[in-house]
């Protein structure tokens, strides 16, 4: 059987590149806007709200520079399995209406703080269900109602751009990658049409908890901007040319 064609993306593209980090953290001010800026790679920054607020005039310079700030909820709600998540914001006491509440109310934050309303979401821990027993939902429907889309965590897949749902897109858990690793996920991508979302934390000079190091970003973003059939831009961009291609999704 003859394989199908690759997908052609934005300016004749053959994959798509999303560079994430979640929780608007200093480090990424510091150290990992430098590295983006000087390759001219635009990125997403999914906002915890009061690291945010508290270098507002900073985040407000990333977006006016091209960078999305995304919505990451208004507490960063997780399952309560996460000792540091326990009580009334476990998900597990969340209810459908409570969550869109919140969602809704941090993006106000998020619009009030930096000037431009968030248009995608990223999944705290990457999970995308709350409740327990019989009044345990998905939460991805309310995602897909508010926002262009939802970008999901922990995935070993990059998304295909015929089958990803926008409301829960697949995402790579990035920090310690080195160049190779970097390469082998996109490459993948490249050869199969879709489109990688990596997602840091921290940006650091070493290797540590939720990091992701300088000298390997920089040397991956300077292989991005050289690489005329890879287009690299922010999650709302890509979703939203995608959403354009795929009428009634």
């Amino acid at each position: 059987m003859k394989a199908s064609a690759p997908f052609i993306w934005h300016g004749g593209a053959r994959a798509a590149v999303s560079l994430t980090f979640d929780d608007t953290r200093p480090s990424q001010l510091d150290h990992g806007l430098p590295v983006l800026n000087e390759y001219g790679i635009r990125a997403t920054f999914y906002a915890s709200l009061p690291s945010l607020r508290k270098r507002a005039r900073d985040w407000r310079r990333a977006a006016r520079e091209g960078h999305e700030i995304g919505n990451h909820g208004l507490v960063h709600a997780c399952s309560g399995s996460f000792n540091w998540s326990r009580g009334k914001n476990a998900l597990e006491n969340y209810t459908l209406a409570r969550m869109k509440r919140e969602l809704m109310a941090a993006s106000l934050v998020v619009r009030r703080t930096v000037g431009i309303a968030p248009r995608t979401f990223a999944y705290p821990c990457g999970q995308t269900n709350l409740g327990r027993g019989g009044a345990y939902r998905s939460f991805v429907p309310v995602v897909g109602k508010l926002f262009l889309a939802g970008r999901g965590f922990l995935w070993e897949v990059h998304n295909h751009p015929d089958y990803c749902e926008l409301g829960h897109l697949a995402g790579f858990f990035s920090d310690g990658y080195t160049l190779k690793q970097y390469l082998a996920r996109l490459e993948a991508a490249v050869a199969d049409g879709g489109w990688a979302i990596y997602c840091g934390h921290d940006v650091g000079k070493d290797h540590g908890y939720q990091t992701t190091v300088v000298r390997e970003l920089d040397v991956f973003c300077r292989h991005l901007a050289k690489r005329h059939d890879v287009w690299t831009a922010p999650v709302a961009e890509i979703a939203g040319w995608l959403k354009a291609r795929r009428p009634g999704v």
